[in-house]
C-alpha cells in the first residue's frame, strides 16, 4: 500500500496497487466530518448514559425513608376522646362503598368508635351523586354531630347539602380527599389532607429504580377525582427529571363508577396495541383487581410490573403472589384513627391537625407478607401509633 500526501489541497490520496489492477480512493473532508459527528455521538451518549445514571441514584436516594418501617408522631396535644365523643355520631360518606380500601377505613372507624363510645356510620352508595345528597339529608334528620366526606367527592358538588348540614348544626369534613396544595372549601369546618403529589413521586422514582431508567408506562388513572391531579402532576414531573428516558406511552381514564366495566378492556386494548409496555401505574390500587386480569389474559402476568397506592389488603396479597410489583402503603386501620381524632379535635374546639396523621410505606416482595397472608387491614406497619394515639386520648 503506497500513501500519497498532498500538501496543496485538503485530500490525502491512496493508491492500492494488486497486480494489474490499481484502485484510487480519494477521501475528503467528509471523513473529517464524519469522524467529528462520530465523536459528538459518543459524547452525547455518554452524557444520556450519565444522566440516567444520576437520575437513578436520585430516585433511590428519594425512596429510601419510605422502605424504613413507619414512625408514630402525635397530631397533637393529648385529650380525653371518651369525654368529647360522649353522645356524638359520625356519619361516614364514602365516594363508592363499592372501593374496598374505603371500605375498610370505615369498619375499622366504627371499630375504634366503639372503643371511645362514638356512634360511626357509613352512608352506603355506589359512586352516584344523588346518592351523597340523600346521606346529606339522612344525617341531618338523624341529628348526626358530623359528616365525613372520605376521598373522592368534592365539597363543591355537594355545595347545597353541605350548607343546609352547617345550618343545621351539623359540621362537615373531608379526609384523605385533598393534597396540601390545595385549596379547601370554606364551608367545611376542617379537613385532613394527604400527600397526593408526594405519591407520585415516589411512584415515579419507583418506576426510574426498576426499569433502570427506561420505563414504558401505562398510566390508569381517574381524573373525575379531583386528588388525581396533583397525583399525576407528581408522577409526571419527577419521571422528566430522573427518568428522561422513560415515557408514558399512554393513559387510561376511567370514572370510579365504571372501573369494574372499563378497566380491564382498555388495559388489554393498550397492551395489545402497545406491546413495549412494562410498566402498569394504577394510580389507585383497587383498580389492580381489573388490571391483573387483562395481564393474565394477554399473556403479560409477571413480565410486566404494577405499581400503586393505598396498602388495600387484597393488593397486598396480589404482592405476595407476584402479580403486582409494589404498592405504596397506608395503613388502612392507622387512617381510621387519625380520622377519628382529628374530628373529634373538631367537635370539641380543638386545633385539627394539618394534614392526615398517617406515613407511607412501600411494600415489594421483600416485605409483602409483614401485612399477614392473607393480608390485613392493621399489620405491617408496626403497632406503635396504636399505643400512641390511647396514650394520646387517656385511654392507657
Amino acid at each position: 500500500m503506497r500513501i500519497q500526501v498532498n500538501d496543496e489541497s485538503t485530500k490525502t490520496t491512496a493508491t492500492h496497487i494488486n497486480g494489474n489492477r490499481e484502485i484510487h480512493m480519494t477521501h475528503s473532508n467528509t471523513i473529517k466530518g464524519l469522524v467529528s459527528a462520530l465523536a459528538l455521538s459518543v459524547a452525547g451518549t455518554a452524557a444520556s448514559a450519565q444522566d440516567a445514571s444520576e437520575g437513578i441514584a436520585r430516585a433511590q436516594e428519594a425512596l429510601a425513608p419510605y422502605l424504613e418501617q413507619p414512625v408514630f408522631t402525635a397530631p397533637g396535644d393529648p385529650f380525653d376522646i371518651r369525654e368529647c365523643a360522649a353522645d356524638r355520631k359520625m356519619l361516614a360518606i364514602p365516594n363508592s362503598s363499592a372501593n374496598p380500601f374505603l371500605k375498610g377505613i370505615i369498619d375499622r372507624m366504627k371499630a375504634v368508635g366503639e372503643d371511645i363510645g362514638l356512634e360511626v356510620a357509613e352512608w352506603e352508595n355506589q359512586g352516584q351523586p344523588s346518592q351523597w345528597v340523600q346521606g346529606f339529608d339522612f344525617a341531618i334528620r338523624d341529628g348526626f354531630d358530623v359528616i365525613n366526606l372520605i376521598s373522592g367527592i368534592s365539597p363543591d358538588t355537594v355545595v347545597p347539602q353541605i350548607t343546609a348540614a352547617n345550618e343545621a348544626g351539623v359540621k362537615v369534613t373531608t379526609s384523605h380527599f385533598y393534597d396540601p396544595s390545595d385549596t379547601p372549601n370554606e364551608l367545611l369546618s376542617s379537613t385532613l389532607p394527604v400527600g397526593f403529589n408526594e405519591i407520585g413521586k415516589i411512584l415515579a422514582n419507583w418506576v426510574t429504580v426498576n426499569t433502570d431508567g427506561a420505563g414504558k408506562v401505562l398510566l390508569v388513572v381517574s381524573r373525575e377525582v379531583p386528588p388525581t391531579i396533583p397525583l399525576v402532576d407528581g408522577f409526571e414531573s419527577v419521571l422528566a427529571e430522573n427518568c428522561p428516558d422513560c415515557e408514558i406511552v399512554q393513559e387510561v381514564n376511567v370514572g370510579v363508577a365504571e372501573w369494574g366495566t372499563k378497566i380491564q378492556s382498555s388495559v388489554q386494548s393498550a397492551l395489545q396495541a402497545n406491546p413495549e409496555i412494562d410498566v402498569i401505574v394504577p394510580i389507585y390500587d383497587s383498580m389492580s383487581q381489573f388490571v391483573v386480569p387483562a395481564l393474565r389474559l394477554t399473556g403479560n402476568l409477571g413480565s410486566v410490573k404494577v405499581a400503586t397506592f393505598n396498602g388495600t389488603p387484597f393488593v397486598l396479597d396480589y404482592i405476595q403472589e407476584g402479580s403486582v410489583s409494589m404498592d405504596i402503603g397506608e395503613s388502612l386501620d392507622w387512617i381510621a384513627y387519625a380520622t377519628v381524632d382529628a374530628n373529634m379535635r373538631d367537635l370539641c374546639g380543638l386545633p385539627v391537625p394539618e394534614k392526615l396523621n398517617v406515613p407511607f410505606y412501600i411494600f415489594d416482595e421483600s416485605n409483602a407478607e409483614m401485612a399477614g397472608t392473607p393480608a390485613q387491614f392493621d399489620t405491617g406497619y408496626g403497632d406503635a401509633y396504636v399505643s400512641g394515639f390511647r396514650e394520646l386520648w387517656g385511654l392507657n
